[in-house]
């Protein structure tokens, strides 16, 4: 499954994918989790130091290498310097799965140990100096794009996403990559207001949206929460004294958070795995088609040299079996 977490900045949305991510381990289910906020927070929010997180390889800066192996033999796609960020996989191209070695994750994915399980971890890679004022931080994240495009992934198997906040998702296609989308939000009028521009944004594109409320302190938040988001407000998250030791630098075992919040964790569950069911190949693949389109048209027809519609594969849908059989191991 694929899922994200998006929200307002400040509204907890990376403190609670990294307690969905290591409740997922808990539970033996493989994980990859990945870091696409333009603050870099989730490694240290699963336990890793600050030196630690900043040692991560940015998946922004292997991106030739992922656009090369990904490419495999696509008849389509004549060289690597011809994929752009939505590049959709067709017969030929090299697919991903979860659970698997391949050069992609050996170059960027990291192991990181929890109190109960593992999951390894990509990051799309903080600003650098070299960066600021020159470079959109949507360029980082196309890499995540890509690989999501060309992932294979099946029941019990978990990407989980910490996206960036507000609506700055919506400046690629990466907020359509995902089977469910949770929306964390506090029970205050900037909290769903987040909420209602998500929704709006993302009424047209089919996506599932669920409402997680955070920092909820009593039945008037969460009237008020229920009140805002209606029938998508899914859970609540009330105040956590293990979430403000883990905030301070503990490392608490996850055994030892409070039961009310821990069963939020599996509600979040429990709907993503519901939510696999509901899966359109078809449609996926035909708006992974449509961004492509729009990016081609848009710049990168022009920065390419070529009319990238060619790349399209109009006989491939991702997920179809023999598309799976037929793609590189």
């Amino acid at each position: 499954m694929k899922i994200a977490f998006v929200g307002k900045g400040g509204s907890g949305k990376t403190t609670l994918s990294s307690l969905f991510i290591r409740h997922l381990a808990a539970a033996g289910r493989p994980v990859i989790a990945v870091d696409a906020d333009i603050n870099q927070h989730l490694g240290p929010a699963l336990g890793l130091t600050d030196a630690q997180s900043a040692a991560l390889p940015s998946l922004g800066a292997h991106l030739p290498l992922i656009k090369d192996y990904l490419r495999g033999d696509n008849p389509l796609i004549s060289s690597a310097d011809e994929m752009i960020k939505t590049t959709p996989p067709g017969r030929g191209s090299r697919l991903l799965r979860i659970v698997e070695e391949n050069p992609v994750y050996a170059a960027c994915a990291r192991p990181v140990a929890l109190d109960e399980g593992s999951v390894r971890l990509l990051a799309t890679g903080a600003f650098t100096e070299e960066d600021l004022g020159v470079a959109c931080y949507h360029s980082k994240v196309g890499a995540v794009e890509l690989l999501l495009n060309h992932l294979v992934d099946g029941p019990d198997e978990y990407v989980v996403t910490d996206m960036t906040a507000g609506s700055d998702s919506f400046a690629s296609g990466l907020f359509t990559r995902f089977d469910l989308t949770f929306l964390v939000a506090e029970p205050t009028r900037k909290g769903v207001s987040v909420y209602r521009q998500y929704k709006e944004y993302a009424r047209d594109f089919g996506v599932a949206l669920r409402v997680i409320g955070n920092k909820v302190q009593g039945p008037d938040d969460l009237a008020y929460l229920q009140r805002e988001a209606g029938d998508d407000l899914l859970a609540a998250f009330g105040h956590s004294e293990w979430v403000r030791r883990l905030e301070q630098g503990a490392e608490p075992p996850l055994r030892t958070l409070e039961p009310a919040n821990r069963a939020v964790l599996e509600v979040l569950k429990t709907q993503a795995d519901a939510a696999h069911a509901r899966r359109d190949p078809k449609r996926y693949t035909r708006q992974a088609v449509q961004f492509h389109l729009r990016n081609a048209e848009s710049w990168g027809n022009a920065k390419v040299g070529l009319d990238l519609a060619t790349q399209v594969d109009e006989e491939f849908v991702l997920g179809r079996e023999q598309a799976v059989a037929g793609a590189h191991a």
